[in-house]
């Protein structure tokens, strides 16, 4: 039997987009510790617009069990995390 997914929506204050997407990363480093944290999934929308998401994390699958973490729209190679997240659907 599979648990099922929830996305927790938790509204913060920040200057603009890079800003809020940088408070997601340590939000999503502080809490790294708990298996049931997807950090990969973790997305950054504006308040008035919640159905434009914004993705935080590459998270592009590289070589087995193992995902990028660099941020979303970096321009060189990716850099592989020793645990993958649970992992979600391809882009």
């Amino acid at each position: 039997m599979s648990r099922e997914r929830f996305v927790v929506h938790l509204p913060v204050s920040a200057d603009d987009l890079v800003a809020a997407q940088g408070l997601a990363r340590a939000i999503t480093r502080a809490l790294g510790f708990l298996s049931d944290v997807d950090r990969g999934g973790t997305t950054v929308s504006r308040e008035d617009a919640q159905s434009v998401r914004h993705w935080v994390y590459c998270d592009r699958p590289l070589t087995p069990g193992r995902r990028c973490t660099r941020p979303a729209d970096h321009h060189d190679d990716c850099t592989p995390h020793p645990t993958a997240p649970p992992s979600r659907s391809p882009r």
